[in-house]
């Protein structure tokens, strides 16, 4: 039986909240949309404040890294998915790209 794959976003979740309050403090408006965030809402409101990886965890990104997180608003987030910043910016201004566009990290083996 093989073990349970861990979510890397729950598997320190100390650093994790001190994270969020971190970029909730710095930031105030969405790294994707430009508008202003509304820290007050919350979620499901889909212009409450989420806090995203650039780089998503599932492409290797890390959920702690200060270098590797943004403040988004949840709508926002949602669409970006696990795309490139690029992707979701163009997306929002009406500019698509095709998602197969994005950089992928190989292995060396």
């Amino acid at each position: 039986m093989t073990p349970a794959k861990r979510n890397p976003r729950t598997a320190n979740g100390a650093r994790r909240r001190a994270i969020r309050a971190r970029v909730m403090a710095a930031y105030d408006v969405c790294a994707i949309c430009g508008k202003p965030v509304d820290k007050t809402l919350r979620t499901p409101n889909p212009w409450s404040a989420e806090v995203d990886e650039i780089i998503p965890v599932s492409r290797g990104g890390s959920p702690t890294d200060w270098h590797n997180v943004q403040l988004t608003h949840r709508c926002c987030n949602q669409m970006k998915s696990n795309k490139s910043q690029q992707w979701a910016q163009n997306a929002i201004k009406g500019n698509g790209i095709r998602p197969t566009s994005i950089p992928f990290r190989t292995s060396e083996w």
